[in-house]
């Protein structure tokens, strides 16, 4: 297609809300996906070691060899 101007291409034949509009929408989701994602891996690594640093913790106060 060719615009005979910038406010032409912006209006998009007088759909220009609704093309802007879901390529905002749509922006704006992958971004809050990237977020959640990486929050969720903080979260789960942090979980990963708060088990890791507890389990040491029951390792230290009750050896194995002990108990048998």
């Amino acid at each position: 297609m060719r615009w005979e101007s910038w406010s032409a291409f912006w209006a998009m034949g007088g759909y220009g809300v609704y093309v802007w509009g879901s390529m905002g929408v749509t922006a704006l989701l992958l971004v809050l996906e990237v977020w959640q994602a990486r929050w969720a891996q903080r979260q789960t690594l942090a979980q990963l070691k708060a088990e890791q640093a507890v389990a040491q913790w029951l390792d230290q106060e009750s050896p194995v060899e002990e108990l048998m």
